[in-house]
């Protein structure tokens, strides 16, 4: 096997096929890739060409119909939902384009809940993210809750949330599609800022035109396969 098993995520020629009224959509044809740690990557493409089934993939949100799934050296392919859902908890961080915040809780309840699962203790939980919101530019917002936060500090927070962890791999779906120009080129400047001082590993999929100039990897995707892998 060539690819490296240190990478944040990989796969072995994944298929992901869909039925839909008896017809079999293939989503996600036959794709071997693999990411390293610290790598900033952007998947994009045309609706319907695969991103964000892919980036399911690599969460492990969809099993594959064929091929293998790593997450930083575990297989994913076919284990236990049980192992599956610790390995996210444990690996992975998600940011979603609606920011899915729980609205009873606060932003600093939020941002922390990975680690409350986690059975962190509430000093370091209360430490990690005070430091998080500083550097993100929340400061200041932490007994909020989500309904008087505007949609990039609800985004702001879901970053610290995917972030706080110190997750294998952070992916994103159109993290910016519901922001304002201005709210998406601040979230997109935390971001990198987080790739580059903490060493964080993003994956998007996206139609961001903003985002992709800033992958140092971007990755096109027509009709479920790669169409091209470009290094920056």
């Amino acid at each position: 096997m060539s690819d490296s098993p240190a990478a944040a995520v990989r796969t072995d020629a994944v298929w992901k096929i869909f039925e839909h009224d008896g017809i079999a959509v293939e989503a996600v044809r036959g794709v071997t890739m693999s990411v390293a740690p610290g790598e900033f990557v952007v998947l994009a493409g045309p609706s319907g060409s695969g991103k964000t089934t892919l980036l399911n993939l690599f969460g492990g949100l969809t099993r594959p119909t064929r091929g293998r799934v790593w997450i930083a050296e575990q297989e994913i392919s076919d284990i236990s939902e049980r192992r599956l859902a610790q390995i996210r908890l444990e690996r992975l961080g998600f940011v979603f384009q609606a920011y899915n915040l729980l609205p009873v809780l606060t932003a600093r309840e939020n941002a922390e809940f990975s680690l409350l699962l986690r059975g962190t203790p509430e000093a370091e939980r209360r430490q990690r993210v005070t430091a998080l919101f500083e550097r993100i530019g929340i400061a200041g917002l932490e007994d909020r809750r989500p309904g008087k936060l505007s949609g990039g500090q609800q985004q702001r927070v879901a970053v610290a949330r995917a972030v706080v962890g110190e997750p294998a791999l952070v992916l994103a779906d159109e993290p910016t599609a519901n922001l304002d120009s201005a709210s998406s080129d601040a979230l997109l400047e935390v971001m990198v800022q987080l790739n580059q001082e903490l060493g964080t590993t993003f994956v998007f999929a996206t139609h961001d035109t903003r985002l992709m100039e800033r992958a140092k990897r971007l990755i096109h995707l027509v009709d479920g396969a790669v169409a091209s892998d470009t290094r920056r």
